[in-house]
């Protein structure tokens, strides 16, 4: 069963090389132009959530989607979303080549499929990262830490992982 994936597209970013809008264009994520265009209820990837995405939100996911906010990084709010589901990544290192080896500074692309892989949807994360040049080297670069992330049962647990790698 795949995941129905969401963006909130801010135009941060350049369009030629936003990974959001590579993967809209494609028909593999729905963007929106607001975080009120969300699903409610959907695990929404935010960098400030104070639990960590693990295996416990697939079903939350599956049924409600998986929606990133794809803004600059030097964004100095994330916007709130209602009644969404927020969930932090893990440590993991980027591979695309706007930010290539630094931590936590994924594209949208990368993180979403990290938070697909963590969830046990190994198939749509190939899938989404195959779509650029780089993407299996995110899989190569960050193999050790996803794996054991999948592998935990909860939050705690993938922030105990994560203390490992940091």
């Amino acid at each position: 069963m795949s995941v129905r994936l969401y963006a909130y597209d801010a135009k941060a970013c350049d369009p030629k090389k936003c990974t959001a809008r590579k993967l809209a264009r494609m028909d593999m994520i729905t963007l929106t132009n607001s975080p009120k265009g969300l699903p409610r209820g959907c695990v929404l990837l935010n960098p400030t959530s104070d639990r960590a995405i693990s295996r416990e939100d697939e079903k939350d996911a599956a049924r409600r989607g998986l929606a990133a906010l794809d803004l600059s990084w030097k964004h100095p709010a994330f916007p709130e979303v209602r009644g969404a589901i927020d969930r932090a990544l893990p440590y993991l290192i980027a591979a695309n080549p706007v930010n290539y080896g630094k931590p936590f500074q994924l594209s949208t692309a990368e993180a979403l499929a990290a938070a697909l892989f963590i969830m046990g949807h190994e198939d749509q994360c190939l899938a989404i990262l195959n779509k650029f040049k780089w993407g299996p080297g995110f899989l190569t670069l960050n193999k050790e830490p996803l794996m054991l992330y999948a592998k935990a049962k909860n939050s705690e647990e993938v922030v105990e992982v994560q203390d490992e790698f940091i």
